[in-house]
């Protein structure tokens, strides 16, 4: 197992992620226990020392497995990291009652790490308010030593990051973010990780294969990368992109099987970053995945000016392409319902003003339409 410094820590650079357990009968919120005890067997004899958690995973379910499977360990083996869950506005006056129950369920005394969940438009303003004390609980715990180390995860975009940073960043230890070759560009991930290192805060990384696209590719790419390493299977790619990463130190994994827990845990046991010729060949795969699937969008804003609504036209597009490549999700929804009504694709009115200065020729009017019938969907 490939380890990465953390402070005074030695992390497994592959960690387990648990929002997607083994389930019985294809219900979310049923886990397997005996399943997943056997995954946390196998990963705890291959070195992985690493476990992530959430209060809203599986339907709260996560946490009390993870807790009970956990317990049968000596606590000085395993790093445990869970979070506060902002991602629902409805628990932002609740940060003690949620803190206490989730260090019961998960029958330890203390967090080794503990996150702000999903920083996102949606909850930007409410986690900067002070009115809620979240900042001000969470760094007392951690003074307390209930929390050994405090970060943060993102869905959101560069400027609600830089926000959150501007406020809390001198007490961020590190950040997760959604990171992967596709979505070095396509999620401005790239800009993102030079953000984090302004800040001198390590990467963590969440959805290294986006939800599990990136296990398998079209014949065309995988032929081109078994060219490049013949030895080396297509998930394993995207992990040796996220180990050329400066400031990468933990990537997990929501593996929900024990096959793909051994798969992935052969992978890290060597450290094979990319080389120059590599990289160049995989993020073209990833350009010309995603040219097959969305708009060719240049945020250039010659559209904006010639708006009668006054939208964002190239950051609802950008919306309108995650929600196309990813075939639904919660990003697009959870981004927009930060927007006011007059300003969502809904407000489109069609009178084809920007699309008449488009460089690119993008039907604008006709990507709002579908967009706004997508997500009444």
């Amino acid at each position: 197992m490939i380890y990465r410094d953390f402070q005074d820590l030695k992390l497994s650079m592959l960690g387990m992620g648990t929002m997607r357990l083994p389930v019985v009968d294809g219900d979310d919120t049923k886990i397997d226990e005996a399943a997943a005890a056997e995954m946390v067997a196998y990963a705890m004899e291959h070195g992985i020392n690493y476990y992530d958690t959430a209060w809203g995973y599986h339907s709260g379910n996560s946490e009390l497995v993870m807790g009970k499977i956990l317990s049968g360990y000596p606590r000085e083996k395993f790093y445990l990291a869970t979070k506060f869950p902002g991602y629902d506005l409805s628990n932002m006056d609740k940060v003690e009652e949620i803190f206490e129950k989730q260090l019961e369920k998960c029958r330890v005394d203390y967090f080794d790490f503990y996150l702000f969940h999903n920083v996102c438009e949606m909850n930007i303003d409410a986690y900067l308010n002070e009115k809620y004390g979240i900042y001000d609980y969470l760094v007392k715990q951690k003074e307390n030593g209930r929390i050994r180390h405090l970060g943060f995860s993102a869905h959101g975009s560069y400027d609600v990051m830089k926000r959150f940073l501007d406020a809390y960043g001198e007490k961020m230890e590190f950040c997760q973010i959604q990171l992967n070759y596709l979505d070095w560009t396509f999620q401005d991930a790239k800009a993102k990780v030079e953000l984090l290192k302004e800040h001198g805060i390590p990467v963590w990384v969440m959805e290294p294969l986006r939800g599990g696209r990136l296990a398998s590719l079209p014949a065309e790419h995988e032929e081109t990368l078994k060219a490049l390493r013949p030895d080396e299977n297509i998930p394993a790619w995207a992990f040796r992109f996220l180990q050329s990463i400066p400031g990468v130190t933990m990537i997990l994994s929501g593996m929900s099987n024990y096959d793909q827990m051994k798969d992935n845990i052969h992978t890290f046991e060597t450290d094979r970053p990319l080389d120059t010729k590599e990289m160049d060949a995989l993020l073209a795969i990833a350009d010309k995945m995603l040219s097959k699937r969305t708009l060719p969008c240049t945020a250039c804003h010659y559209c904006t000016p010639h708006c009668p609504q006054e939208l964002d036209i190239p950051s609802l597009l950008a919306l309108y392409n995650e929600h196309i490549f990813t075939e639904g999700g919660f990003l697009a929804p959870m981004a927009l319902s930060a927007l006011p009504e007059e300003k969502r694709p809904t407000a489109c009115i069609g009178c084809r003003s920007c699309e008449a200065v488009c460089p690119q020729q993008i039907k604008i009017s006709e990507a709002m339409a579908d967009f706004a019938e997508k997500l009444k969907g």
